[in-house]
């Protein structure tokens, strides 16, 4: 055999060997993390074509007037494509929350508590195993600081009594200064007010073209399609605490800064962003979510 060609067969030989016991190495997939890093949501959002400080207020959860307060932003409370606006107070963020947990009493939802305690409501729903559409009941027991974190007894004595007189607070009253509410229209309740925030209002049955109705007299404040879920919708103030909301309508006939009376034609029922025709039909106070049923006539 010739001495090259079997220099060249041993070379051969050796990396055939070599790569046999590489062979037996376990494979060892390259995979993501099977947790991926999360990022806060920001504090802030940037105002759209269409939108309002109302509808921003009301998609957020808010009152406008604390908007407006974090914002700077006077009467008549005009925002501007591009602008920023602040969604959370200042001291979101900054400030060390008192009690590791909170009780879930009446009338509470997820956002209301996370608003109340300065955090993200979808940082509290991880906190506690909770996911959407974020349902929680009174008496339940929700921790409001990260896990692994705990506040001292001194800064729970502290902030327990403040964080009660808030939430009495923040209950609606019993009579409101907007004049008689009547119904927005004539129909089946489909969906009745949950007090967990899975429904904020009431869905009422009816038919394509229906006459929607001015629950109460006062000012148009947004009139769009721009609120996911709610498909074309009317905001209306009826004074500096309470605002109603008309959704999924077909035709609007009112605009944005008309005054008007209650009872008024102001839509036609449709099914815009919903499963079927109907009205949507909320009552916001001070920002909150609150049953209609205790503001509407019997039938």
């Amino acid at each position: 055999m010739c001495p090259g060609l079997s220099s060249r067969l041993l070379c051969l030989l050796g990396i055939l060997l070599l790569a046999a016991c590489g062979g037996n190495k376990p494979f060892v997939p390259v995979t993501e993390e099977s947790t991926p890093q999360r990022y806060p949501e920001s504090e802030y959002r940037t105002v759209a074509a269409g939108d309002t400080l109302y509808s921003i207020a009301w998609e957020a959860g808010r009152d406008y007037r604390e908007l407006a307060k974090w914002n700077s932003i006077r009467p008549p409370y005009i925002v501007r494509p591009a602008q920023r606006i602040r969604l959370y107070p200042p001291s979101y963020g900054k400030k060390s929350v008192g009690s590791s947990y909170r009780v879930v009493v009446a009338g509470d939802t997820l956002y209301s508590i996370a608003a109340d305690v300065g955090i993200h409501y979808r940082q509290l729903a991880e906190w506690n195993n909770i996911r959407h559409p974020y349902v929680i009941r009174p008496g339940q027991r929700l921790r409001v600081t990260r896990p692994g974190t705990l506040a001292t007894a001194t800064q729970q004595r502290s902030t327990k009594s403040p964080s009660r007189a808030k939430t009495l607070s923040k209950a609606p009253p019993k009579a409101t200064a907007t004049g008689p509410w009547v119904w927005p229209t004539d129909g089946p309740i489909l969906a009745r007010f949950t007090p967990n925030g899975a429904n904020k209002g009431l869905d009422i049955g009816g038919n394509r073209g229906q006459t929607v109705r001015a629950a109460a007299a006062g000012q148009v404040v947004y009139q769009g399609s721009g609120l996911r879920g709610y498909g074309q919708l009317i905001i209306v103030k009826h004074n500096g605490e309470f605002l109603s909301a008309y959704a999924h309508c077909d035709r609007i006939y009112v605009e944005e800064g008309d005054v008007i009376k209650v009872g008024q034609k102001i839509a036609a029922m449709g099914g815009s962003g919903a499963d079927r025709v109907k009205l949507h039909f909320e009552i916001r106070y001070r920002g909150s979510p609150v049953d209609p049923l205790k503001y509407l006539p019997r039938k």
